[in-house]
């Protein structure tokens, strides 16, 4: 998956959205339905993308394993799949008037013509507006999304400097895991792999042993880490080998008495179908205990399924608040006002939804809820999407949303996977709203104190992740900044912004690439409806 600004291989002139040529055939785009025509390219003109779906280079035979049916491959070719890729990012992409047209048969390969099938705007604080476009091998992708699983340690890296002197921390840990069997806990600083220096190395050839060894490609490889563990003085060494890991979406959910009441802690990492059964656990739980505050840990949550994030809504503010309102009205291109374009129904706003849907709990069971008239949210920069939905649409309805932390991603768009030929592609497709119409923050929510603020400001203070403490301890600066405000409703002296931890956007800072095959990566940065 990667974010790639390219010069384009043919000659333009680039108006405001407006591409005048250097060529085309005339006529538009022929699709030879049954490919064995190669289809032609006009500028600006477009053939409807059915005449392209399924018709692949590679044609995959066989059964689904996801889907019990036979493929739905037919033969063609690349070029077969980059008018496929034209047509959908035209009919489909919110932006699509500020994509540059250019020639597919340019491009010998999928990846490479889909990369500059985006926007080049800038959002107000003059980042790149399309932040969010990738792909994923169509079968790890089912995996991931249906199960969380995938290869790792079960260590979620924190990548605090990339370049030397590079500084790698251990953000978190999934439980039941090679990381958590060899004693890695939070915190945990990085100092060698494979022999490699971490800190100081420089050189190519030491930067892919990192990468290598931080980010398994596959189970059963074996890397040798040291590390300092946060309060020891000497070093430690561990072989790690990378398995298939599950992700537990849920972790640490716990009380903590104070003056005021009983405050409910729950850290929340990917809006995966699993999610679901743990989460109704986690709040019948908060909710037999009369939690009377809940501290939301959203520090590393990228996002996932919206009707999740709808739920985990409801589960914080209860059916009075909720009853008739909207949680994310999803808004298409100017092209799709009535009808959604990719499943052809009437476009309706998600609800909040008050009863299980069938994700990983039985459908249809009535969802515990906390009736809460505000709630904290910590976040880092790496809050994001269905995340921030949550943080919107409690907005909405007049929830306070007290956020502890720093300026979350600033992602207020989604998308459907859309699979061709064996790969899922990622494109932005809508804008979510909430129940007051509101949904720009494409640079993100602000607590109300951070300095040099460019997101939409939300009551609460800017506190930076604290690695010297476990996630859900009460000393942990974010945490104990929501339990102060609680009671004075003041802020600490504003701290830096939070380290970004890795996501699906690969990144190169003096030769060290960013990267990372764990489920969250997939997830970091989406909002993904389900058809």
């Amino acid at each position: 998956m990667k974010i790639v600004t390219k010069l384009l291989p043919v000659c333009f002139t680039l108006g405001l959205f407006n591409l005048a040529g250097c060529g085309g055939s005339g006529g538009g785009d022929s699709a030879g339905g049954d490919g064995s025509v190669a289809p032609s390219w006009t500028v600006n003109v477009f053939e409807q993308e059915t005449q392209f779906k399924n018709l692949c280079q590679t044609v995959r035979t066989g059964t689904d394993p996801f889907t019990n049916s036979s493929y739905p491959d037919r033969q063609g070719s690349t070029l077969h799949e980059n008018h496929w890729l034209r047509s959908w990012s035209n009919n489909t992409y919110l932006w699509y008037n500020e994509i540059v047209d250019v020639n597919p048969v340019n491009y010998s390969d999928t990846q490479s013509y889909f990369d500059i099938l985006r926007t080049e705007q800038l959002s107000p604080s003059g980042q790149l507006k399309d932040k969010f476009h990738f792909t994923y091998p169509y079968e790890q992708w089912q995996q991931l999304t249906q199960s969380g699983i995938s290869a790792g340690y079960g260590a979620e890296w924190a990548i605090i400097q990339s370049s030397p002197p590079r500084r790698i921390l251990v953000a978190f840990t999934e439980p039941n895991t090679p990381a958590t069997q060899a004693n890695l806990s939070r915190g945990a600083e990085i100092l060698f792999i494979d022999g490699v220096d971490v800190v100081n190395a420089g050189d190519q050839a030491s930067v892919d042993v990192l990468n290598a060894a931080l980010f398994p490609s596959d189970t059963g490889e074996s890397h040798e880490f040291i590390y300092q563990a946060v309060g020891e003085a000497t070093n430690q060494t561990v072989t790690l080998m990378s398995a298939e890991i599950t992700s537990s979406p849920v972790q640490n959910v716990s009380t903590v008495d104070t003056a005021s009441g009983k405050v409910g802690y729950m850290m929340f990492t990917t809006h995966i179908a699993t999610a679901e059964a743990q989460l109704v656990d986690a709040f019948n739980q908060l909710e037999s205990e009369n939690v009377t505050d809940l501290v939301l840990d959203l520090r590393y949550n990228g996002g996932g399924l919206l009707a999740i994030a709808s739920q985990v809504g409801y589960m914080i503010a209860g059916n009075a608040a909720t009853n008739n309102k909207t949680f994310d009205d999803i808004v298409f291109n100017d092209k799709h006002t009535s009808t959604n374009p990719v499943t052809g129904n009437a476009l309706q706003p998600t609800p909040f939804y008050s009863e299980t849907l069938g994700f990983s709990v039985d459908s249809g069971q009535p969802l515990p809820s906390l009736d809460l008239e505000r709630v904290f949210i910590l976040s880092t920069d790496n809050t994001c999407s269905a995340s921030e939905a949550i943080i919107n649409g409690l907005r909405g309805i007049d929830v306070e949303v007290v956020l502890i932390g720093s300026t979350t991603c600033g992602k207020p768009y989604g998308f459907y996977p859309t699979d061709n030929c064996g790969t899922t592609y990622f494109t932005v497709q809508f804008r979510g709203e909430n129940d007051k119409g509101f949904g720009d923050y494409s640079d993100g929510f602000s607590p109300a104190n951070t300095a040099d603020t460019v997101g939409e400001v939300v009551t609460g203070c800017s506190v930076a992740d604290d690695y010297l403490h476990d996630l859900g301890d009460p000393e942990e600066d974010q945490f104990k900044a929501a339990l102060d405000y609680m009671v004075s409703e003041a802020c600490p002296t504003p701290t830096a912004k939070g380290v970004r931890i890795q996501s699906n956007i690969n990144k190169q800072s003096a030769g060290l690439e960013v990267r990372d095959n764990r489920i969250q990566t997939m997830l970091m940065n989406s909002r993904i409806i389900n058809r």
